[in-house]
């Protein structure tokens, strides 16, 4: 088949240098252009350094539309502003790595309609979508971790989520609490109770339990999420429980069912750990069962499963390629 010619808007980044590094080695990917306000005429490799020798691409200010599938590597709020500043062609397919579009009221802009991005959530919806809102790091993380009881009706009481994420999360700009010297050595709580991914996650899980033979989430399902700064450069670790009925093994069991046609996300019957997913696009997740407590575990690297490695999944499914083309990475472990 025609190699699937890319856009990338904002490859300057962090999710723009990883969609970069994805891309220049997908087997049926061709990038056409990288867009970069402030890099135009630069050599790629002068600002993504690791892709020396890989790409002899420059940036470009121009934005052509002879392309199959536009990334928008963009801040929250500038995906908007550039789709209303910048006409696409309605051929073109659309991924956007910003948060403008992943709720359901905010998912359509004129004629294009944005689905949520979560393949494990909504794969048929994607392979058949034209606009996809790739979901946030931290929502991925949980989501998943909670994704098998939603759908089984089984979150019936208060979830309390701790989530720590690694420094990419906050972006490339620089700010107060990114600088190395306040990061190094530390931990912070932000936004506990309120952080902006609580609304996608809870869009998602209610969409998954109106599946349910009890159909909605439960009155008592209120999501307690406390978000957390790591001293590391990436990847999310969030642990979460709430009160089951469930003994260990039907849990686990619920688990591996729910997981076992879904190519990155993979269930462990041992403890996990953040290295075992950095540098990937695999989500692990691990159960424990405390007394009638079910303690989930769950695993992600924030730029790839949390942002450009879960966005050329999605690529894939709308393009009908195999699912992990391109995604076959392994683990930092060392």
């Amino acid at each position: 088949m025609n190699k699937i010619k890319a856009g990338i808007i904002g490859g300057a980044g962090y999710t723009g240098g990883e969609m970069l590094r994805i891309l220049v080695n997908h087997p049926n990917v061709e990038i056409a252009f990288v867009n970069s306000t402030s890099n135009g005429g630069n050599l790629i490799s002068d600002v993504h350094t690791d892709l020396i020798g890989d790409t002899d691409l420059k940036f470009t200010s121009d934005i052509p539309q002879d392309i199959d599938v536009l990334f928008l590597c963009v801040g929250h709020g500038d995906a908007k502003k550039f789709l209303d500043a910048n006409p696409i062609n309605e051929n073109i397919k659309i991924i956007d790595l910003s948060q403008d579009f992943r709720l359901a009221q905010n998912s359509q802009l004129e004629t294009r309609d944005f689905v949520y991005g979560l393949p494990e959530l909504n794969r048929d919806k994607i392979k058949a979508a034209k606009n996809i809102a790739n979901p946030g790091c931290f929502a991925t993380c949980i989501q998943l971790g909670l994704l098998p009881l939603a759908a089984k009706g089984l979150i019936r009481s208060e979830v309390h989520i701790n989530a720590t994420t690694g420094s990419t999360g906050a972006g490339q700009s620089l700010s107060t609490t990114s600088h190395f010297s306040w990061r190094n050595n530390n931990l912070s709580i932000y936004k506990a109770f309120e952080h902006q991914h609580l609304n996608e996650i809870g869009e998602s899980l209610t969409q998954a339990a109106k599946k349910s033979p009890l159909g909605d989430l439960g009155v008592g399902a209120t999501l307690n999420f406390i978000p957390q700064r790591g001293d590391f450069t990436r990847g999310i670790l969030a642990s979460m429980y709430l009160e089951s009925d469930l003994t260990l093994e039907e849990a686990q069991k619920l688990y591996e069912d729910y997981y076992r046609e879904h190519p990155f996300t993979h269930v462990s019957r041992k403890n996990i750990d953040l290295k075992q997913v950095v540098n990937t696009n695999k989500a692990l997740v691990h159960v424990e069962k405390h007394g009638n407590k079910l303690f989930i575990i769950s695993i992600i690297d924030n730029l790839l499963k949390g942002a450009s490695g879960q966005a050329v999944q999605n690529m894939n499914l709308m393009f009908g390629l195999e699912e992990n083309s391109g995604l076959r990475l392994k683990a930092a472990n060392f």
